[in-house]
């Protein structure tokens, strides 16, 4: 049921160009749901670009999401366009938003509202068609409190909230989840596995599975 309404919301919004915000724990499958949420909008056929905020060092982000000009820093000997123009037309997805630098959370929070980008270095405004949603599995109320996150950031991502259970909250759905990911494992490994024993998926139910699915499919392709 959790994950049905999850779907449901998806299908609701999908044809929208209203900001998402996917929440959950890590593992817990935001960007598969912002993949689902791609495919059944009217961008689908237009690139979905994601971008991970926590693994781009600070002084490379604001390069990477906006491009920059010839001789803007240091070893740029040519122009390049940003990851927003890149999805031009598509959807451009900023997974763990939470650890957005400051400075970035300002800069695109200008690009929400006036739709517009300036590549590092350059003085051309460039207009961009883009639905941006974003994930996190952070509480960014908590970080807006903290002074860690914009406020005003916060509300303009914050227009539709999916939230995307643990595994431990729909512990129902083990069963066909293993189903699905030891036939996916074996199909990648060339092993023939039929199935599995009541006992295999007693004992994995027992587990609290704090990294999730995630979790769960290392688990299965190890066994």
């Amino acid at each position: 049921p959790a994950i049905r309404a999850v779907r449901e919301l998806i299908e609701r919004v999908a044809p929208t160009d209203a900001t998402v915000l996917f929440t959950g724990e890590s593992g817990s499958g935001k960007e598969i749901a912002a993949r689902a949420l791609h495919r059944a909008s009217r961008r689908a056929e237009k690139p979905l670009v994601s971008i991970n905020c926590a693994a781009i060092p600070p002084d490379l982000l604001e390069s990477e999401l906006f491009g920059h000009v010839r001789g803007a820093f240091t070893g740029a000997d040519r122009s390049r366009a940003g990851l927003v123009e890149s999805a031009a037309g598509g959807t451009l997805l900023l997974d763990e938003i939470g650890d957005m630098p400051a400075a970035m959370q300002a800069k695109l929070l200008r690009v929400l509202q006036e739709r517009r980008i300036r590549r590092v270095g350059g003085a051309e405004e460039i207009p961009v068609d883009v639905r941006i949603v974003a994930a996190t599995h952070q509480d960014l109320e908590a970080l807006v409190a903290d002074g860690r996150f914009r406020g005003d950031l916060y509300y303009r991502i914050n227009v539709i909230r999916v939230h995307l259970p643990s595994l431990r909250e729909r512990m129902d759905d083990l069963p066909d989840l293993v189903e699905s990911l030891v036939a996916r494992a074996a199909e990648r490994m060339g092993r023939r596995i039929s199935g599995t024993t009541p006992g295999f998926v007693a004992a994995l139910a027992r587990h609290a599975w704090p990294g999730n699915v995630r979790e769960l499919e290392n688990v299965l392709e190890r066994a």
